[in-house]
This record gives structure tokens, sequence and C-alpha cells, in this order.
């Protein structure tokens, strides 16, 4: 892995524990780590296995690749409404994207 992945990967743990406003003590306490787990990783002592990138991701309801896309704002909210957006018919779907598109003003 290179620097600016892993650059990259702590940087992404720290600004979603802040978003979530949880220490660093809490986290690693959350994960079965120990207290200095997570400020390993900030500190760039340490990078997560991919169990545990994996385990940090459930953890913030993301899937692999929303902690890989750093432009979505809010990536557990959105986790979630994608899950409920799967339950739905096709019917459903479509009458969603036409109002989301509404809401941004395309349809205007």
């Amino acid at each position: 892995m290179n620097v600016m992945n892993e650059e990259y990967i702590r940087k992404r743990i720290t600004q979603l524990r802040l978003d979530k406003n949880i220490s660093e003590y809490k986290l690693s306490y959350d994960l079965g780590q120990s207290k200095g787990y997570i400020q390993s990783i900030s500190s760039g002592r340490a990078l997560p296995s991919l169990s545990m990138l994996l385990k940090i991701c459930e953890y913030f309801e993301l899937s692999i690749s929303e902690f890989f896309t750093p432009q979505i704002e809010h990536p557990g909210v959105l986790h979630q409404l994608i899950g409920e957006l799967e339950q739905l018919p096709v019917q459903d779907l479509e009458l969603l994207l036409e109002l989301a598109r509404r809401l941004r003003g395309e349809n205007r």
C-alpha cells in the first residue's frame, strides 16, 4: 500500500469518528481493541488489517466502497436510504427519482 492510501485511511477513520463525535478511546473499545488502538492508527504508527477495516466500516454502517468515497458527506444516512430503496418496487423508485430531480430543480 502506498503512503497516499495509508494517509487516506487514517484521515477517513478520523473524519468518520469526529463526525459521530466518538473519542479514539471509545472507538477502540467498541471495536474490541486496546484503548490506544485508534490513536495509533491516527498518529501513523499502525494501520488496520483488512478484517478490522471491514469491522470499522460495519461500525459506521458503511460499505467498503462508501469508505473509499469521500465525496459522500453523510455515508451512514445514504447507506440506510439505499437499504430502504432496495425494498421498493421499480414504480416507486421511478417516482422517487422524479421527486429527487424536482427537488434539485432539473425538471423546472
